[in-house]
């Protein structure tokens, strides 16, 4: 099971950036492309509340877009949450 979810386009740049930060860090994270799907986008939508990719969970919390996944990332509390979420994925245990 991924430890991430995002919603997003190919194209979005804050999309890429995410995608390039969760990537760096090990995170398997599910990609939901709502470019040509109404109703991803609007599943997205009303998970979230916002209407703007990406928009991404660390397993069911919704962290947001890719400005606030930079903040947790950049305060430290991304890899605490990561841990939580999956302790035995981070670690290497099984």
């Amino acid at each position: 099971m991924a430890t991430a979810r995002m919603y997003a386009t190919r194209w979005c740049p804050f999309c890429v950036a995410a995608r390039r930060l969760l990537d760096s860090l090990g995170v398997d994270f599910d990609e939901i492309d709502v470019a040509d799907d109404p109703g991803r986008r609007a599943e997205m939508v009303e998970l979230s509340g916002r209407h703007t990719v990406p928009q991404i969970w660390i397993g069911d919390r919704h962290v947001g877009g890719f400005d606030d996944l930079n903040e947790l990332y950049h305060t430290g509390k991304l890899e605490r949450l990561l841990a939580e979420v999956a302790p035995a994925a981070r670690t290497g245990n099984d």
